[in-house]
């Protein structure tokens, strides 16, 4: 066996090297220009390196005696830093949770703003303690703090005033080249509603991930604000709120704006992807229908949040004992109409078409705030309208248009019942009673709202009042349930991150010029099928954040496979489409594993 692997590995090797690919990633970079000397080069965070800079970098960089002269290396850095935050955590024991969270996000976010080299080694190495604290949930809580957290400005900030300047205002940003753009309007952040500017923490969090997870160099990321104005009156009376003080776009007024913005993006970075985020629905359907055919872009809130979803619902079945062509055969309730949950119902009917063909019609009921959605209502959205049940089909359940969720666990006796409402405690103690009739032996609850007060119910309660032979998904973070006897009740953590940053990476590396259905289906079944039977079998459907790395290389192998194959790769730098055909799959794998950034000290140059 060991010698099976080594020379396949020797071939995956040769293969790289063939492609003038480095069959691993070197740890050692090599020398980066500068174009600042003195005070300047400690003052931006892309090259600092605090105490760390050796003398002779010193003398060339024009900083000596400008830092004490004790040089202090990476990892003593590494580890006061690390000694701080405990020191921190102990300090604020017993304090409330907001305040506990806002102080961990501080003491980040200003290693964040002094040295990004630092901040992402953190990052990295401890990703499921501090993701949670830069990203869901205590992403939401700075947001709603935003201008009053405001230190230093990071990243860019689009108005309505600024229409007609978009095209040169792109320019004012300093980095030559960008390849990860994540891009809100401030509209509906995560489950808080319209925030406003306020909303830049949401790209910031989340261009932090796909440093983390996907290695994107940081120098290369660009977080934008759109504003358009708020309809929030609490912020529009706020008197510290940054951003515009009116009333939102509508109509054509905000869709030529945003137009504006994307050609401006794609004309400086035509190889950039772009990631639609917290948009309201209204919005989020209709601009990524109408940008995904001519940009390299995804909506993570209609396409990441359904593909986290669809591999937890494909794991689902595996847990219950059945093949994953059973999936045809679920009973899906979904609570919530909005960007998430008719996300997760597309692609979840998508695998369902790819499993039966064009006949398909599968079990999915959908609930929104008015009750059980037919085809007897007036009115419906369009982007809905698919998912409406035919009165007949409810009517042999004894269902009617807008019964309650009640009456439809009841009567549907679902396999699994999923909350995307923003709705805290919608899933209450009657509903999950009633999830013990479901005609499956292992029903699934997902509780998948954020930030946590607005997740749809605790992992505590869907394992005391629905039983403990469920399993259990949310969007934020739930400690593991003692069930007593030795027994634990998994709480599965239904996040995002598993996805967008492969996502991103793999079409980043294919230089797809679009990011199609087939390679979000690739991405999603990538990662349903990443764990083994014996952790399904407990419930687990998803890995440890710990992983996050080894995921994203896969997941993002997986998508430029499926770009290669539907002929949208165009290739990236000296890798073109016809290199990129012949690859294995664990040449994929070892291709997207090379090209990730990881964060380490390398020597500056300086050049006028």
């Amino acid at each position: 066996m060991w010698r099976r692997t080594v020379a396949r590995s020797a071939v995956v090797a040769e293969n790289l090297r063939r492609f003038s690919i480095s069959a691993s990633p070197s740890l050692i970079p090599g020398p980066c220009i500068v174009h600042k000397r003195g005070a300047d080069i400690l003052h931006d965070p892309w090259f600092n390196k605090d105490t760390g800079f050796p003398l002779t970098e010193r003398d060339r960089l024009g900083i000596r005696g400008l830092l004490p002269p004790r040089v202090i290396s990476f990892e003593q850095q590494y580890e006061r830093f690390m000694e701080s935050y405990r020191s921190l955590e102990k300090n604020t024991a017993g304090q409330p949770d907001s305040v506990v969270s806002l102080a961990k996000w501080r003491i980040l976010n200003r290693l964040h703003d002094r040295n990004e080299t630092l901040y992402y080694r953190v990052l990295i190495d401890n990703i499921k303690d501090f993701a949670p604290i830069i990203y869901t949930p205590t992403v939401g809580l700075v947001c709603q703090n935003y201008s009053g957290l405001f230190r230093r400005p990071r990243g860019m900030y689009f108005s309505a005033k600024d229409k007609g300047e978009m095209m040169s205002m792109i320019y004012n940003w300093p980095a030559p080249e960008v390849d990860m753009i994540v891009l809100t309007d401030g509209s509906r952040i995560l489950g808080l509603g319209d925030l406003g500017v306020q909303g830049i923490g949401i790209p910031i969090g989340k261009l932090d991930m796909y440093v983390a997870a996907a290695g994107i160099n940081p120098q290369r990321v660009l977080p934008i604000m759109l504003d358009v104005g708020t309809n929030n009156q609490k912020l529009l009376e706020d008197r510290l709120y940054l951003g515009l003080r009116e009333r939102r776009l509508e109509g054509e007024e905000y869709i030529s704006v945003v137009d504006e913005l994307m050609e401006a993006l794609h004309a400086r970075w035509p190889k950039a992807i772009v990631q639609f985020e917290d948009f309201q629905f209204k919005w989020a359907f209709e601009t990524l229908q109408r940008y995904r055919t001519k940009f390299c872009m995804f909506n993570d809130d209609i396409q990441g949040t359904a593909g986290v979803a669809l591999a937890g619902l494909l794991g689902t079945v595996r847990a219950q004992g059945q093949p994953l062509s059973d999936f045809v055969n679920q009973k899906i309730v979904v609570v919530g109409a909005g960007s998430a949950g008719l996300g997760v119902l597309n692609m979840a009917f998508q695998a369902v078409s790819r499993m039966t063909g064009k006949t398909a019609n599968p079990q999915f009921y959908l609930i929104d705030k008015d009750g059980l959605m037919t085809k007897e209502r007036a009115g419906v959205d369009p982007s809905a309208a698919p998912f409406a049940k035919a009165i007949g089909e409810v009517d042999s359940l004894g269902l009617r248009e807008g019964s309650d969720l009640l009456e439809v666990v009841k009567k549907v006796k679902p396999h699994v019942l999923l909350g995307l409402s923003g709705v805290g405690g919608i899933f209450n103690e009657q509903v999950l009673k009633a999830m013990r009739d479901s005609d499956s032996p292992k029903p699934a609850i997902f509780a998948m709202s954020n930030p946590t007060t607005n997740a749809e119910c605790t992992a505590a309660d869907a394992f005391k009042h629905a039983g403990e032979n469920i399993v259990f998904g949310s969007g934020s973070p739930f400690q593991n349930v003692d069930l007593g006897n030795g027994k634990v009740g998994h709480v599965n953590q239904a996040n995002n991150m598993y996805l967008f940053p492969g996502i991103g990476l793999g079409a980043l590396l294919s230089g797809a010029h679009i990011i199609s259905d087939g390679m979000l289906q690739a991405a999603a079944e990538c990662l349903a099928s990443y764990m083994t039977e014996a952790d399904i079998q407990k419930g687990i459907l998803y890995p440890s954040i710990n992983s996050i790395r080894n995921i994203t290389a896969e997941v993002g192998a997986a998508v430029l496979r499926t770009a290669v194959v539907e002929e949208l790769a165009e290739g990236r730098g000296e890798v073109g489409p016809k290199e990129l055909g012949h690859m294995s799959k664990e040449e994929t794998v070892e291709y997207v594993t090379h090209n990730m950034w990881y964060p380490i000290y390398g020597p500056l140059i300086h050049e006028k």
